[in-house]
């Protein structure tokens, strides 16, 4: 507890300070927030490169969760900066399509062969409301059945009225709207059954912090044909974590439409629609309907983040980027739960999660998740240097990063022994606890 009082972070606070003053939430994702958080320990980034991230003022930390998933490869890898400094000199953004679109295009659909075709975009809320607007627009349906055990799918109307931050949503819009679990078939078909012919589509991730049951995702298809609803896989996270061609590419079921984003520009902006050509030339020139505006963005095909995503898809297919991503996880994931068993903690630090997708959770001495926890986890980590809000892995991470990174979890898991044995974390909080992204009230 002592040396976390003595770590601040003087000039972070202060430039949290100036966001706030600027910017609605002090940051431009709710998720990099400063309650996600210990009160004034929410570190402001200078730089980074690698696994590593330098704060302003001045301290090292070995860095996971990287741009909220998207950095897979380490900060300014050489081989995607450099194919963006190519592209940079040229030119990036044209009142024609450039040719990198062509190449681009290409590089995607040879990646990702499920797919037939793919247009670009620069965030992923983009790519998932073009997807849903799209399976309304060919099945004359209004409603759209999204997964209730997935956190986040869109900025957008039809899912952020399904959020605690509900306010400024019509609920004539969120009505449209229905859930299914994750896993159950039955309850699925129940759902599709009850709005029979009203449901445009099935949307989720077809994996996260659990595979897919057995014949799970090959159900799903099933129902989808069967209800002549269109199913959607949401692979931003799934995309090059789980395979290059993502979930789809590993459990061998294929969706009508698919998005990727996040890792797919190693931070550059850059997501994807992408799926059978008979749905997506509905968005485009050559049928004779109804037009869809699907996906028109000012920026989307911006040569330099499409040269990186291309750089990122070849380095994953020749460098084998995906089984190091595993290999990093599963020893992480083994040195993090030895640490919590040697200390006591083994039932309350738990590490869960495909090994290149890890999340942790703080449980209490009742075993239900606790913020309060959290954030005393937290405190200790980042006063040992180590950046976490998950245990996300790059494949920037050497032995060496593991290696730290559990030593410093042991040190943690000591003082979360001592807390549960006192029956109140609050002595180790040092202020408010980290809060939930979705809440109601600020």
């Amino acid at each position: 507890m002592e040396e976390t009082e003595e770590f601040a972070l003087p000039r972070s606070r202060e430039a949290n300070e100036r966001l706030h003053a600027m910017i609605p939430g002090g940051a431009h994702t709710y998720a990099k927030g400063d309650d996600q958080y210990p009160e004034g320990l929410a570190p402001v980034i200078s730089h980074g490169r690698g696994a590593h991230v330098w704060d302003v003022d001045g301290n090292r930390y070995v860095e996971y969760g990287s741009g909220l998933r998207s950095v897979s490869l380490g900060h300014a890898h050489p081989r995607v900066t450099e194919a963006v400094r190519r592209e940079l000199d040229r030119g990036g953004n044209f009142v024609r399509p450039s040719v990198v679109e062509v190449e681009a295009a290409e590089r995607f659909l040879a990646t990702v062969p499920t797919a037939e075709m793919v247009k670009f975009a620069k965030n992923g809320s983009d790519a998932t409301t073009a997807a849903v607007r799209l399976a309304r627009a060919a099945t004359g349906r209004p409603r759209v059945a999204l997964c209730a055990d997935h956190p986040f799918f869109s900025v957008d109307d039809w899912f952020i009225g399904t959020t605690p931050m509900s306010a400024g949503v019509p609920a004539a819009t969120t009505d449209l709207t229905v859930a299914f679990p994750y896993g159950d078939l039955a309850a699925t078909e129940e759902l599709l059954t009850r709005y029979e012919g009203e449901v445009a589509c099935l949307i989720l991730e077809p994996a996260t912090h659990t595979e897919p049951p057995p014949g799970y995702l090959a159900g799903l298809r099933a129902l989808a044909d069967r209800h002549g609803c269109v199913l959607v896989f949401d692979e931003m996270i799934t995309g090059f974590r789980w395979s290059e061609a993502g979930a789809q590419g590993l459990y061998g079921v294929v969706p009508d439409l698919s998005t990727f984003g996040k890792a797919l520009g190693n931070g550059f902006a850059v997501s994807a629609l992408a799926g059978r050509r008979e749905l997506l030339e509905r968005g485009g020139l050559r049928h004779s309907g109804e037009r869809v505006f699907l996906l028109s963005t000012t920026h989307g095909a911006e040569t330099h983040s499409l040269a990186a995503a291309m750089a990122v898809q070849t380095t994953y297919v020749e460098e084998g980027v995906t089984a190091r991503l595993h290999a990093l996880g599963e020893q992480l994931a083994a040195g993090v739960r030895e640490a919590a068993a040697g200390m006591g903690v083994g039932d309350h630090v738990v590490v869960r999660g495909r090994a290149s997708n890890l999340v942790f959770a703080t449980l209490d001495g009742d075993g239900r998740p606790s913020q309060e926890y959290r954030t005393l986890f937290l405190r200790r980590l980042l006063a040992g240097g180590v950046l976490a809000p998950s245990f996300v892995v790059s494949g920037a991470l050497d032995d060496a990063d593991i290696e730290h990174t559990v030593d410093v979890v042991a040190q943690a898991c000591a003082v979360y022994r001592k807390a549960l044995d006192a029956g109140d974390p609050t002595p180790w909080l040092g202020g408010r606890p980290v809060k939930p992204v979705f809440r109601r009230l600020a």
